[in-house]
């Protein structure tokens, strides 16, 4: 019996984007399952929708596919993923400019736990420029992004920022 491979795509997913999902979707033609795991983070602070909120609307998403699953961890990413069997760890790159972080962050990872993987996959190039943090900004100020999220975020983001 072949082993099942899983992988952990971390983040804020505040809010989670169509490149979020673009992502998944492409890591699940290389791994049979995929946890969404959102991150309580402390440092990036402000989030617009608490941790239950953005579970809930990812579980939403990802409803019709089985393989995906959706849970939040503290702590160091390695452990959690060490924790629900996963060997691989995704990381999306949008631009030149996410790659030192994300290299410091694979290498200390590799550091503290070497038999779990990082894989970067660079976003499609129709969303390479979206980041919650901009979607939230346009939304706050009244810009139409559509376009950039899936239907129930926002329906979400237009309850945080109605239109007048």
């Amino acid at each position: 019996m072949a082993e099942i491979s899983i992988a952990v795509y971390p983040g804020s997913f505040d809010p989670i984007t169509n490149g979020h999902v673009d992502l998944v979707q492409r890591t699940l033609r290389i791994f049979d399952r995929v946890i969404i795991a959102i991150a309580y983070n402390q440092e990036k602070g402000g989030a617009l929708f608490s941790v239950d909120e953005r579970m809930a609307t990812v579980r939403k998403v990802f409803e019709s596919e089985e393989r995906v699953r959706v849970d939040s961890f503290q702590g160091l990413l390695v452990d959690y993923a060490e924790a629900v069997s996963a060997k691989v760890v995704i990381r999306g790159l949008r631009a030149v400019s996410d790659f030192e972080y994300e290299f410091q962050m694979a290498t200390m990872n590799r550091r503290l736990k070497p038999n779990i993987e990082t894989f970067f996959m660079m976003t499609s190039e129709s969303s390479f420029y979206i980041s919650s943090r901009l979607v939230k900004e346009v939304a706050g100020l009244g810009g139409d992004v559509a376009a950039f999220v899936p239907e129930v975020v926002l329906d979400q983001l237009l309850e945080k920022f109605p239109r007048p």
